[in-house]
């Protein structure tokens, strides 16, 4: 067996016959139809094709709106380097239900298939997936009754961290190069996971053990990228690739200081408002946090901070 450990991911075990032992983030939060911390939940099948579910999260209060009223719909990818954790783990459910019922929105949290058993692009093309299933009852007559009554499209935003950060980016191109219907109104990335093989600025990560580290947890994720770590999934702010058609309309872009990605998530934001993207972009930086603190610590000041922050965009874009 080869065991993989590094400083940016819970260590994983890879068998001689290929199976893959995950040795953190195994716990499971079942649903719930009775409110838990006043919000309820279900998973729904989106993809039979491949067992995959999105954990959907309601406020408890909403089961009983008026008729014709809905809400914000939220679209939210998970963290963990495209290997660990999923919509069901502790974490993320903990931290998606405390979302809604923050700011009284409908969220699809949605389950990929995860590497190494499923390299890049995998978890992209689930992704999409999810998303095409979302919108196919923006006519009210798709297979799932909460998004078909409560989920107002003309509000629809997409989110996601670290790893779901960056897949919320390419989620976006997209829908922009498909022109998905109804338009995305806005896309949250917290840290966003991307890189490159060589730093982008001055202050972006000089050493060379982490940034070999981090180029080692990108080969067991996609080990069929021609270019490494500069493969354009991964390296968004230096690949060439062509960001303008980003198909929302606004975008909020949150970094931390002590994040080994937080440079990225600033050259990141810099070149969307260089590109000629027609939107609205809002850049917030923790400049005292580390990568995905408001998720492991979702109790901080500074992580209740994020949250206003977050609920505060959806909310300002519902208003506009």
């Amino acid at each position: 067996m080869e065991p993989h450990r590094t400083s940016h991911l819970p260590p994983i075990r890879i068998h001689k016959d290929g199976r893959v032992e995950r040795l953190s983030g195994n716990d499971v939060i079942p649903t719930s139809l009775d409110p838990q911390n006043d919000v309820v939940t279900k998973d729904v099948v989106y993809s039979p094709e491949h067992n995959l579910s999105a954990r959907l999260f309601l406020p408890h209060k909403s089961t009983k709106l008026a008729a014709g009223k809905k809400l914000p719909l939220l679209i939210y990818f998970h963290g963990g380097a495209y290997i660990m954790e999923s919509p069901f783990s502790p974490v993320y459910h903990n931290y998606l239900a405390e979302v809604v019922k923050t700011s009284n929105c409908l969220a699809a949290s949605v389950q990929y298939r995860r590497a190494p058993e499923h390299p890049i692009p995998a978890a992209y093309e689930d992704s999409w997936s999810a998303i095409q299933w979302i919108f196919s009852h923006s006519d009210g007559f798709g297979e799932e009754v909460w998004i078909n009554e409560l989920a107002d499209f003309g509000r629809v935003f997409v989110a996601g961290d670290s790893a779901g950060a960056n897949i919320s980016h390419h989620m976006a191109i997209r829908a922009g190069k498909e022109k998905l219907h109804p338009r995305i109104k806005g896309v949250v990335m917290v840290h966003p996971g991307f890189w490159s093989k060589d730093p982008v600025d001055e202050k972006d990560v000089q050493d060379e053990r982490i940034r070999s580290q981090v180029a080692e947890v990108w080969e067991l994720a996609s080990p069929n990228s021609v270019d490494g770590v500069d493969d354009p999934w991964l390296n968004v702010v230096g690949s060439g690739s062509d960001i303008s058609g980003l198909g929302c309309e606004r975008v909020l872009v949150a970094v931390a200081g002590k994040d080994v990605f937080g440079r990225q998530g600033l050259a990141y934001a810099a070149k969307l408002e260089k590109s000629g993207w027609r939107g609205e972009l809002e850049v917030v930086e923790d400049e005292e946090e580390g990568h995905c603190f408001h998720i492991h610590n979702a109790n901080s000041e500074n992580a209740l901070k994020l949250m206003k922050t977050f609920v505060e965009f959806m909310s300002s874009t519902v208003e506009e």
